[in-house]
């Protein structure tokens, strides 16, 4: 059964790309576009605005796209499901992560997942926590990875990991040299700051409410890796996810220390759409987190 067309423009209204749509597809821009063409001209409407930067969709173009995602998503379970009778799962697994959630560990578990069972791939989109919701609900994607889910009737939520949350400051910095400090000791430091629309942001901002602490905004970033950069370069203190800071500890970037007091920490979770039915990839893969996490 030929999908390439339907799977084509589901990746092109995704990406809003010509050259990424290709690229999932392993097949040329131009075949890519005389595919959208073809296609046109088969149904008898115009799917795209060709001649509008950035790429835009016209209503007929999305509502061809919630098609083309809704076959495409029962074909796979479909084929998931036949799969099933040759004891072997296969299939694709669409992820969409949080950046924060880590490039090298998402691949340590793509990895292992993929030698499990190796007629599975696992796609994975790094999006911003409100993006990932959307890709959810939207069915762009089988699983969402993000922190503080929030419940929803659309959405189960899994519990995944709590991290402990430290403060980080630059190796030179005054309080580099301390283990422990009181939530009292950060008063007045410039401090990088998540986006304030980020609900990490949201979390840390009224723990030291709660403390009656108040430090000085000095930048503000929407992911971990910029604000660690600020961070080693002097230009604040933050307060971040433990093992998101390991590494850089470990090779002398960045100084990590304990608050003292009440316990922070950043819990994260795994959703999935409640009227969706997962495929037995997409299980298996929640399954491989979870127990990752047992471990």
């Amino acid at each position: 059964m030929d999908v390439l067309p339907l799977r084509l423009f589901r990746d092109l209204a995704d990406s809003l790309s010509f050259t990424r749509a290709a690229e999932m597809n392993s097949i040329s821009q131009s075949a890519t576009s005389q595919q959208i063409r073809r296609l046109e001209q088969l149904l008898g409407v115009q799917l795209i605005e060709h001649h509008k930067r950035p790429l835009e969709l016209t209503p007929a173009g999305q509502v061809y796209a919630k098609a083309c995602r809704d076959i495409l998503r029962r074909y796979e379970q479909m084929q998931a499901s036949l799969e099933a009778f040759k004891e072997e799962i296969g299939g694709p697994v669409r992820v969409a992560s949080i950046y924060s959630i880590g490039l090298y560990d998402m691949a340590r578990h793509t990895e292992e997942f993929m030698r499990l069972y190796p007629k599975a791939v696992v796609h994975i989109e790094y999006l911003r926590t409100d993006k990932v919701y959307e890709a959810v609900r939207d069915g762009k994607v089988d699983v969402g990875l993000l922190s503080y889910p929030n419940p929803s009737k659309e959405l189960r939520i899994i519990p995944w990991r709590r991290e402990k949350m430290v403060v980080i400051t630059s190796p030179t910095h005054p309080l580099a040299k301390e283990k422990h400090l009181s939530p009292s000791a950060l008063e007045g430091e410039p401090f990088v700051c998540f986006d304030y629309d980020l609900p990490i942001r949201k979390v840390i901002d009224r723990y030291l409410k709660e403390n009656r602490v108040a430090v000085q905004p000095a930048m503000e970033f929407d992911n971990i890796a910029n604000i660690k950069e600020a961070v080693a370069v002097g230009a604040g203190i933050s307060i971040l996810p433990e093992p998101a800071v390991r590494q850089d500890v470990s090779l002398g970037r960045l100084n990590a220390i304990t608050l003292d007091g009440s316990e922070l920490v950043r819990t994260i979770g795994i959703i999935y759409h409640r009227r969706k039915k997962l495929t037995p990839a997409a299980e298996r893969f929640i399954e491989l987190l979870q127990k990752e996490v047992k471990e």
